[in-house]
């Protein structure tokens, strides 16, 4: 089972003097169980792209098959669009935005009572979304969300559409604004949603260093088209046409790079892990564990700042 799109092209305001081509012969698959990252710059058609898996965008050329569904232009079918948006959850940028009822428990059962399910049903999904994101569900059902801090929210957002039971889950820029504490929560909260809930993942984000974290595949958006669809660790040897469409490679691989051009080759590295995984077997394999390697984590390895290689900014 997979995701297949097919010559996929879309046109804002065709026919008039501010048509623009957002979208420009899009051929994708995505197989199920993929964690798909999705780069590209402001205006590369990521967004519009990810607006047409569930219907949000109708189609105008090309067509999408999510599973057993199928979509093509002017096909009208009202029935295809329900099992669509029950399959394919999508959280936009800024989720918590979206909250609009007077109790947490009544805004993460809007999804499921869209979908026709039993009362019965609906509560048992509720209950379960809302743990599954790390909230206590006996403390937080029925309170305002407004009344919620913002990492609160955004869980009880996602919580709207994991409810759902979507087998794909779509998100755009799912840590934008948050703290660095915070956006580790969300991280960790989409792993553990693709393990327990949605098992194909695709995420947007503008942040290399953090998709490259969990992705086990990125596809880049350059112009309307798909520039990239490349493992990783090719992916990245192609730093100079990723600089002239506004991308940058992740921290890691640049050290790596840097490094190997003074002699020391680390061999593959994506991200931060990779590296601190590299180092240690290239100059302490005989001396640490799997439990030391373990600490030296992202987490604890502060590549932004450059304090692991003693300079501003991750230089060697």
């Amino acid at each position: 089972m997979r995701i297949e799109v097919k010559d996929l092209a879309f046109t804002y305001s065709p026919g008039t003097p501010f048509a623009k081509r957002a979208l420009d012969g899009i051929d994708l698959s995505i197989e199920e169980g993929d964690f798909v990252g999705i780069l590209g710059h402001t205006g590369s058609g990521k967004s519009t792209f990810i607006l047409h898996l569930n219907g949000l965008i109708k189609l105008q050329s090309g067509s999408i098959d999510v599973f057993d569904i199928k979509l093509v232009p002017d096909k009208k079918n009202k029935q295809d669009l329900r099992k669509l948006r029950g399959t394919v959850g999508m959280v936009f940028q800024y989720p918590e935005y979206q909250l609009f009822e007077d109790t947490v428990e009544k805004d993460v059962a809007f999804g499921p009572k869209n979908l026709g399910l039993s009362q019965e049903e609906v509560d048992r999904r509720v209950e379960r979304a809302i743990r599954l994101v790390g909230l206590d569900f006996e403390d937080i059902r029925g309170r305002a969300p407004f009344e919620l801090s913002g990492g609160q929210k955004r869980r009880v957002a996602i919580a709207g559409i994991i409810a759902m039971q979507p087998r794909v889950l779509v998100l755009d820029e799912p840590t934008a604004g948050l703290d660095p504490y915070g956006k580790e929560q969300i991280l960790e909260l989409i792993t553990r949603l693709k393990k327990e809930c949605s098992p194909t993942v695709i995420v947007i984000s503008h942040d290399v260093d953090e998709i490259t974290r969990f992705a086990s595949r990125i596809v880049v958006f350059n112009d309307g088209r798909v520039a990239f669809d490349l493992p990783m660790n090719e992916l990245f040897r192609r730093s100079e046409e990723l600089a002239a469409m506004g991308l940058e490679i992740p921290r890691a691989v640049r050290i790596a790079d840097k490094l190997r051009a003074r002699g020391i080759d680390l061999g593959d590295v994506v991200n931060a892990d990779d590296l601190v995984r590299a180092i240690v077997r290239k100059f302490d394999k005989n001396n640490m564990d799997e439990t030391d390697i373990a600490k030296l984590s992202a987490a604890q390895f502060d590549f932004g700042s450059g304090e692991a290689f003693g300079g501003a900014g991750g230089e060697v």
